[in-house]
């Protein structure tokens, strides 16, 4: 189970001006009336597929996948999100329960807003519902995109994609722990974790990186950009 934990006003909160910085001081208050911080551990649910909708929740700390789970234990990891990212924007106006399942890569921060009050403010506010919706936008074509890349790529530029993924916009350092293990990159880039655990060996006989467990480090950056730009 999740723990609630202490969290400031909403007028106060550092992450304000993500969404909510065109709101006034009655809504602002209603939002914070009805919300509340939890922190997940590492590996804990945050939403289960086909779960109601009942909060708009973002991610202020941590890492979570959104992933699709199939009944043959082989699931398939939609996005990665990490802090300021909307993590139940894409079913959450569409849909009244989850097409996916959320949890989390690392210990996570969730705020989680009631999905009432939200409609609430955006049935009062035009220019809110209008962000809202810009945000939904966003991230459908932050997704597809991703997805188009992946796709678009051989196996050497798959790998060489997800961990210049994780070094460039998740930890802004060449030395990073991967988060995932590595059937988790074979579910987020469609590959088997044969195929995974082979390229990243290969990688490391190359002298591209060096692989310390789930230790990665880029020796080689440039090299590996031309991988994926190639792959």
């Amino acid at each position: 189970m999740p723990e609630i934990i202490n969290s400031n006003h909403c007028k106060a909160c550092i992450y304000k001006g993500l969404l909510f910085g065109g709101l006034n001081d009655d809504e602002l208050n209603l939002l914070n009336r009805n919300k509340k911080e939890m922190l997940f551990k590492k590996g804990e649910i945050i939403s289960t597929e086909g779960q109601d909708i009942a909060a708009f929740l973002y991610l202020k700390q941590g890492l979570v996948k959104l992933y699709k789970q199939s009944p043959n234990n082989k699931d398939q990891i939609i996005s990665i999100a990490k802090p300021r990212d909307f993590i139940s924007l894409l079913s959450m106006f569409s849909l009244s329960t989850y097409k996916y399942s959320i949890s989390a890569l690392e210990d996570s921060v969730v705020c989680s807003l009631d999905m009432e009050a939200l409609k609430e403010v955006i049935k009062n506010n035009g220019a809110f519902a209008i962000d809202i919706m810009k945000k939904m936008s966003k991230m459908y074509d932050d997704i597809i995109e991703k997805r188009f890349e992946i796709n678009k790529k051989h196996l050497r530029g798959r790998i060489a994609y997800i961990l210049i993924f994780f070094s460039t916009h998740i930890y802004q350092q060449d030395e990073f722990e991967l988060p995932i293990s590595r059937r988790e990159i074979a579910e987020l880039i469609e590959m088997t974790t044969e195929n995974v655990i082979r390229i990243l060996s290969e990688f490391r006989k190359d002298k591209i990186i060096h692989i310390d467990g789930k230790r990665i480090k880029l020796l080689d950056p440039d090299r590996l950009e031309s991988v994926c730009k190639l792959g």
